[in-house]
């Protein structure tokens, strides 16, 4: 997903599509997730965590491929193929390190997120590189990255054979809460959400922006990886972090402070000044992002609650996700420039300092009637 940001002014070009349409590039994937990842738990119930995930593999592989292959129908068919694979994962990876690493969570969740994001930041930084070798072009680009989907394959095939059971936490039989009513859930649901609002937006349309600043389009790849690169050390300390505080919400509130820093300096629009903005943003996304998959673990009680919450965080969430690249783009080609698509950038930014100290209070996901504010901001 991330090797699309960089190409997509080459994709959009040789398709001839408008910016709205080429942000929905990036919006398909995001509306898989959130179709599928409230059925992620129930699949992995029947065929197991490890069969799930190393089916979703296989599907991600022809996802990668098929996009490549033909035209504007196989691109968008591939893509929404790569969007229903990655949620698997999405939803059942912070579930599965609850489960194998109970007392390690915010460890192996660093480990988990800064991984991703190194692969998320390479395929920005080289997919215009890779394009310009030979004929291989921007389809070619693309497929390169199924490469990294076979790897995993091999890598993944022992948890196959290991049958690795869920660790017993409690002795007491768990009682079964409907998260969909829990204000807390909600509220990580709308910071899960609003977050991956702003990143697949930008990783969409961060490129276009720095170009029309001055930059070459390969200049603008590597700012995009440049951002990414910025979120990997963040991704690892923030959960390592957060797990010995009380509460999360200092944490929550300064994400916010930064995203809003960031994509401020974004639409002032300096040259001189782009990159330490650009780097601000990623500090911001890799902190957003590794809270949100903490906020799984440190606001439920077993593995079974953390999938249910991460399944419903990732359909509703992205849901929203999806909205921003295709707004953003819809905005620039309203507006002529970029100061109202980042503005709305902004705003978000606000409404996730507000849901995010409420997700970041110290309490357990319950029903509404044990313990919980009945609003879903806590406002």
């Amino acid at each position: 997903m991330t090797s699309v940001g960089s190409l997509i002014a080459f994709i959009r070009d040789d398709l001839q599509m408008s910016y709205a349409l080429a942000g929905t590039i990036t919006t398909l994937p995001l509306l898989a997730f959130a179709i599928l990842s409230p059925f992620a738990p129930k699949i992995s119930s029947r065929l197991g965590m490890e069969w799930t995930i190393f089916l979703s593999l296989i599907l991600l592989g022809i996802g990668i491929v098929l996009r490549s292959l033909f035209g504007t129908s196989s691109l968008f068919i591939g893509t929404m193929l790569i969007g229903l694979a990655i949620a698997f994962g999405n939803v059942l990876l912070p579930a599965f390190i609850k489960m194998k690493f109970p007392f390690k969570i915010g460890l192996m969740t660093g480990c988990y997120a800064v991984f991703m994001n190194v692969f998320g930041a390479l395929a920005s930084g080289l997919s215009v590189p890779i394009a310009s070798i030979g004929n291989l072009g921007w389809k070619g680009s693309l497929v390169f990255w199924s490469i990294p989907v076979g790897i995993a394959l091999v890598v993944w095939l022992p948890q196959l054979k290991k049958g690795i059971k869920p660790v017993q936490q409690s002795t007491t039989p768990r009682k079964k809460t409907n998260v969909w009513r829990s204000s807390l859930a909600w509220n990580i649901t709308l910071f899960m959400g609003l977050q991956s609002l702003i990143f697949y937006t930008l990783v969409t349309w961060l490129p276009e922006i720095v170009q029309s600043y001055g930059y070459r389009s390969s200049s603008a790849g590597w700012m995009l990886f440049l951002m990414q690169f910025a979120i990997i050390p963040i991704t690892f300390i923030i959960p390592v972090i957060s797990e010995r505080m009380d509460n999360q919400k200092q944490l929550s509130a300064a994400t916010a402070f930064l995203f809003i820093i960031g994509i401020g300096g974004l639409m002032w629009g300096s040259e001189s000044l782009l990159p330490l903005f650009v780097i601000i943003t990623g500090i911001a996304t890799g902190s957003a992002f590794s809270l949100s998959m903490m906020f799984f673990s440190l606001r439920t009680s077993d593995a079974i609650q953390a999938s249910e919450v991460s399944g419903m965080a990732q359909s509703f969430g992205y849901l929203l996700a999806a909205v921003g690249p295709v707004l953003f783009g819809a905005l620039h080609d309203f507006t002529g420039g970029w100061t109202a698509p980042l503005v709305m950038l902004i705003v978000v930014s606000v409404i996730i300092w507000i849901v995010g100290v409420e997700s970041g209070k110290d309490k357990f996901i319950t029903n509404p009637s044990v313990s919980e504010d009945s609003k879903v901001l806590g406002m």
